[in-house]
């Protein structure tokens, strides 16, 4: 027998405010049991479970997410999370459209938004 990742857990400062970030990003609901206040919270759909501990994030992230928009392009994804409270930390998109851009969640979480498959496949 094997195991399997049930979570990917994240540490937050607070964790109900960090997975409505995160649920508007993913278009994904925070589980219905979840409230404001509360010690974590899960995005289900995702696998994605907030925590909140009282230490602040201080260095780089060693795990991080790689988004792959699928309604739209690299460029459209990145303005539209910028949008919703994230900030650019690094440009890595190139002038042919290869690349990536480096953002952060409101908690400084450093997350990438890569080429969607049709941007890949060049359509």
């Amino acid at each position: 027998m094997t195991s399997r990742i049930r979570h990917v857990t994240i540490d937050s400062a607070d964790a109900y405010g960090l997975a409505g970030f995160w649920s508007r990003v993913l278009g994904l609901p925070v589980h219905e049991d979840d409230r404001p206040g509360g010690e974590d919270a899960l995005i289900e759909g995702a696998g994605l479970l907030f925590v909140t501990v009282p230490e602040p994030k201080t260095v780089k992230n060693r795990v991080h997410l790689d988004l792959e928009p699928q309604d739209r392009t690299r460029d459209e994804e990145v303005e539209r999370v910028l949008g919703l409270g994230a900030v650019l930390v690094d440009d890595r998109r190139n002038p042919d459209g290869t690349g990536w851009a480096v953002l952060a969640d409101p908690e400084g979480n450093e997350f990438c938004v890569e080429r969607g498959a049709a941007e890949r496949a060049g359509g």
